[in-house]
């Protein structure tokens, strides 16, 4: 009965007409030449939905593609996502396997990604609280000649109670996240930085628009500063172009990994 059933679900895409619909607006493939954009190295790619409900959603997520850049490779993610069953070779439905590391693209860390007592203790990604990672957030611009240092900090003057913030830096202004290779002059927080927000703000959301939290000078110890008190999330590599400062919501998911320190998450902001 299998093959009779493979071939009616064959003739019935055949004969639906591919058209939009409000639950998938956008038709992959249609549109025009100079509706692209580049891709890492320069070759075209179509442009996707970002903005939903008539600009009230934006989606500040990258998209997956082997051009991503990772952390720290100059080949971008390489090949992630493999069709192991397909129905051109056969099989009743497509099925995809993918593999790739859980701090890749838009995602976010767990305090077991650097203190290892707490990486033991189970302090995993899917412990942290959907409540930090979801509700009222501030979208900022970082002057674009530094690094989040205390100084930047304090001159940004974001307002007690507010605990959700996204800081855009030259990273967007440069597309850094658009590019394959991986580029250490990334900015980022430093140690000081990192510190005076602890210390001198509500903030539990701190969202930026590279690979990591901690520019590559203060790696570890910025982290450490973020990670030690378990009340704050880092949340990476978001996609921040054409989004303006102000006021959101901010919706942010993780994927529920029992032991793991970093998931890819899935985020958007609403007006």
């Amino acid at each position: 009965m299998a093959p009779f059933l493979h071939l009616f679900l064959l003739l019935s895409a055949v004969a639906t007409p591919i058209t939009a619909t409000s639950a998938y607006p956008s038709i992959p493939g249609t549109d025009a030449e100079d509706c692209k954009i580049s891709s890492g190295d320069g070759s075209p790619v179509p442009i996707r939905r970002e903005v939903y409900g008539g600009g009230r959603i934006f989606d500040i997520t990258h998209r997956y593609t082997t051009d991503l850049p990772s952390w720290p490779s100059d080949d971008g993610m390489g090949q992630f996502l493999w069709l192991p069953a397909s129905m051109k070779n056969g099989s009743l439905a497509n099925n995809s396997e993918m593999k790739m590391a859980t701090h890749s693209g838009t995602h976010l860390d767990a305090p077991g990604h650097m203190i290892d007592r707490y990486f033991d203790a189970g302090f995993d990604v899917d412990t942290l609280d959907l409540e930090v990672l979801n509700g009222p957030a501030l979208l900022v611009d970082v002057p674009r000649d530094s690094n989040i240092t205390a100084k930047v900090m304090e001159s940004l003057k974001i307002p007690k109670g507010v605990r959700r913030v996204l800081f855009r830096t030259l990273n967007t202004d440069r597309r850094l996240m658009y590019k394959k290779a991986f580029d250490s002059s990334y900015v980022a927080f430093t140690t000081d930085g990192a510190k005076w927000l602890v210390e001198n703000t509500d903030i539990k959301l701190v969202g930026v628009d590279y690979l990591s939290v901690a520019c590559d000078d203060d790696l570890v110890p910025a982290h450490l500063e973020f990670f030690e008190g378990r009340e704050i999330i880092p949340v990476e590599a978001l996609k921040l172009d054409d989004v303006p400062a102000g006021l959101y919501t901010v919706h942010c998911l993780p994927l529920r990994l029992l032991g793991a320190e970093g998931s890819p998450v899935r985020c958007i902001l609403i007006k």
